[in-house]
């Protein structure tokens, strides 16, 4: 028998193939089974092996999985399949609407722990790793502002979000950050910046046959949590432009929190990251949150938690002996 904690996958589109590619330099862990909506028979996985079954089926491998990933999207897909799938497998998920955290949370969490299981939500960068650096910040220099940038880059979430508007046949986001304002931010300042004072958000998309180009700008424009707080331009270009321009995916991005202690010292906290793919990172951030999901079960903890509530060591193949060693 395997002693390796085994993991599947709910959705192949980028972020499934990023934790498959991830796993794959993850020795204690292994990929047992790719769920999908699509036709099983047609989904051509990057390692051979695997066996892919339909979404419809899922129930039926309770039994055989520790960790299920879950790498739908945010807009309509986790709502939905977080709290269903939390209450039969531990879950991971990187649910990304910072606005309906706290609503998405409880239902995971009821569902849960009424399956007597552990999910972790909304893993990545941001949120995720950003998350806790903003906290980092805030509990260490009390006496500050926190600021967060991201980009520039392409945002997963808010370009998902951009694909399911009426009309829109495929689309890419890109979020900008303004250099004038970070610049603001390190020089100690603590500026009072508005939503629209550090991004704007540019947007790719191509049209369905026949959709009206107004309508779908203005349901992009007006789109709360995503696009309406912001100076958002909208781009109408062609599928092969979309394909040949807009395949990378990079991101990236700065926590940074600006402080005084003492008298008058003024001290300055910063996390950055600069990602040639966006969707390969944040599936490493997945992989590894799974390993503490993992390790929650099996202490016998149930229900929904943050990666405020994960000690660090439990992210790492390590012993504890061995970090202490190591890395401390």
């Amino acid at each position: 028998m395997s002693s390796k904690i085994r993991i599947a996958i709910a959705g192949y589109g980028n972020l499934g193939r990023g934790v498959e590619s991830a796993l794959a330099c993850t020795p204690d862990m292994e990929l047992v089974a790719v769920f999908t909506r699509r036709d099983p028979a047609g989904l051509v996985l990057q390692s051979g092996g695997v066996p892919v079954h339909a979404m419809a089926r899922i129930e039926d491998f309770v039994d055989a999985v520790d960790v299920l990933i879950l790498c739908g999207g945010s807009k309509t897909d986790l709502p939905e399949q977080g709290p269903a799938l939390a209450a039969l497998f531990n879950t991971v998920d990187s649910f990304d609407t910072h606005a309906k955290v706290p609503e998405y949370f409880a239902a995971v969490d009821a569902a849960a722990r009424g399956g007597k299981r552990v999910a972790v939500i909304s893993v990545g960068w941001d949120p995720g790793l950003f998350s806790i650096n903003r906290l980092y910040g805030e509990a260490v220099l009390p006496d500050g502002a926190s600021y967060t940038f991201w980009g520039k880059g392409l945002s997963q979430g808010h370009s998902d979000a951009l694909r399911r508007v009426p009309g829109v046949q495929g689309a890419v986001q890109y979020t900008i950050p303004s250099q004038a304002a970070i610049e603001r931010v390190r020089s100690g300042s603590r500026p009072s910046l508005t939503t629209r004072e550090k991004h704007t958000r540019e947007c790719h998309v191509v049209l369905e046959a026949g959709a009206d180009p107004s309508a779908v700008e203005q349901a992009i424009l007006t789109m709360p949590d995503y696009f309406a707080d912001y100076d958002t331009k909208v781009n109408f270009i062609s599928a092969e432009a979309l394909r040949r321009d807009h395949a990378a995916m990079p991101h990236g991005g700065f926590v940074i929190r600006s402080g005084t202690t003492g008298v008058a010292s003024s001290q300055i906290m910063e996390f950055g990251l600069k990602l040639d793919s966006n969707p390969e990172f944040t599936s490493s951030v997945l992989v590894a949150y799974a390993r503490a999901a993992f390790r929650l079960g099996q202490q016998g903890e149930v229900g929904a938690r943050t990666v405020f509530d994960i000690a660090p060591g439990l992210l790492s193949p390590k012993s504890a002996a061995e970090l202490r060693k190591e890395l401390l």
